[in-house]
């Protein structure tokens, strides 16, 4: 299941940034980007307080 990142939602505030264990989150220009190293363990999701972040369908 891959993760997307709702741009409109995003704040930048950087809690998925220290949920992921395997540093595949960055945050620019004020919004996350998930990279390719993301392992899909989906801790981002239930971190994200505005629930930017969802399963990729």
């Amino acid at each position: 299941m891959a993760v997307k990142v709702d741009e409109e939602k995003c704040t930048g505030c950087g809690i998925c940034v220290d949920s992921c264990g395997v540093e595949a989150i960055k945050i620019e220009n004020d919004k996350a980007i998930i990279s390719e190293d993301c392992v899909e363990c989906s801790a981002c999701i239930s971190e994200c307080p505005q629930e930017a972040i969802s399963p990729e369908e």
